[in-house]
């Protein structure tokens, strides 16, 4: 009897794991830019905090507080990051959900130097309670609380280092108008062009040491929804199919076996949002119909149709909002058609 303890593996000999010690193990690479000159796209914006940012510091000044809005995505956590950078200020990050009760936030103010920056993101999720703390805060550098309670009751201000405050929201309507009149400077984040697109990929391929060729980054670019996030995260999608399936290189061809097992369409589409609309023509008759039903049919919260599904849908021209609930369009309806079949999930 042969003793063969061999065992088949299903990798590649070019590709077998193995424990790195700790001082040879790569560093985790960064794709968020570190300056505005490296950031591309939303140039208008771009080009309003570079002045602002200019201008504060010649005056010696933190940058006056600023609220991004936009769907998921197109760089507001990348922003506050540049803003910090740029300033010389160290960052803080919390988010609305996390500001509990008001102690929480007084403790993050309270240990903040001057100049440095606090991101809050989702902050129209701040709790009202939580958010009247910001007010004095944002206007004076101060916070104020109350000793004790009943007759020994006293009032207490606190002051606070100068900083900025840098808020992101993906519903601005939901922000109360005392919070949002007191930014400074308030830029709405659009989706981006395939030019602008197809430089991200390619700048993200470059530090993720993958080649890429030009046809590869424009396919790569139309089918990720006009969003920075989901170009990268496809890029590496796709950096680890050409890896092991076409010895590394990025080509067109590569990009659309990869995309295609991760389910996305030729316009960017994922099977969620294939379900959403095929929902709407198939339950309801192309609409109109409420957001709720449409979020009880697919078995999904509602904010993420809100937040995630829609807005994209709405750009492409296949969603209509109307006052008497979502309709599809004849361009949802064809695209449907020649996708992925009738029969796609």
């Amino acid at each position: 009897m042969t003793d063969d303890t061999s065992f088949s593996t299903p990798y590649p000999d070019s590709v077998q794991p193995q424990c790195l010690p700790e001082d040879e193990r790569p560093e985790l690479i960064s794709l968020r830019p570190r300056r505005l000159s490296e950031y591309i796209g939303q140039t208008e914006t771009v080009e309003t905090l570079t002045i602002a940012i200019q201008a504060a510091r010649l005056r010696r000044e933190p940058l006056d507080h600023v609220l991004f809005h936009g769907p998921p995505g197109l760089g507001k956590t990348t922003l506050a990051h540049i803003i910090a950078n740029e300033m010389g200020g160290s960052l803080t990050v919390t988010s609305g959900p996390a500001l509990e009760k008001g102690g929480d936030l007084i403790g993050i103010l309270t240990h903040l130097s001057k100049g440095d920056v606090l991101f809050v993101d989702e902050i129209h999720r701040i709790p009202k309670t939580v958010e009247e703390f910001l007010y004095p805060a944002m206007e004076d550098f101060a916070v104020d609380f109350v000793f004790d309670k009943g007759p020994h009751a006293r009032s207490h201000r606190l002051r606070l280092e100068r900083f900025c405050l840098v808020g992101a929201t993906t519903r601005v309507g939901l922000l109360s108008a005392p919070l949002r009149d007191r930014f400074g400077m308030f830029r709405s984040l659009d989706f981006y062009d395939e030019a602008d697109l197809v430089r991200i990929a390619t700048r993200s391929a470059a530090l993720l040491s993958s080649p890429i060729e030009a046809d590869a980054a424009f396919e790569l670019a139309r089918r990720s929804r006009g969003t920075p996030r989901i170009v990268n995260r496809l890029l590496k999608r796709v950096r680890d199919y050409a890896l092991v399936r076409a010895k590394g290189v990025i080509t067109r061809s590569v990009v659309q076996a990869a995309l295609q097992l991760e389910g996305i369409d030729e316009q960017g589409l994922t099977p969620l949002d294939r379900r959403y609309l095929r929902t709407i023509l198939e339950f309801y008759g192309g609409g109109p119909v409420g957001i709720e039903a449409i979020a009880a049919t697919l078995q999904e919260e509602t904010d993420t149709l809100v937040d995630v599904v829609e807005p994209f849908l709405l750009k492409a021209g296949m969603l209509l909002r109307t006052s008497s609930g979502r309709r599809t369009t004849a361009l949802a309806a064809d695209h449907l058609r020649t996708a992925f079949g009738t029969t796609d999930s």
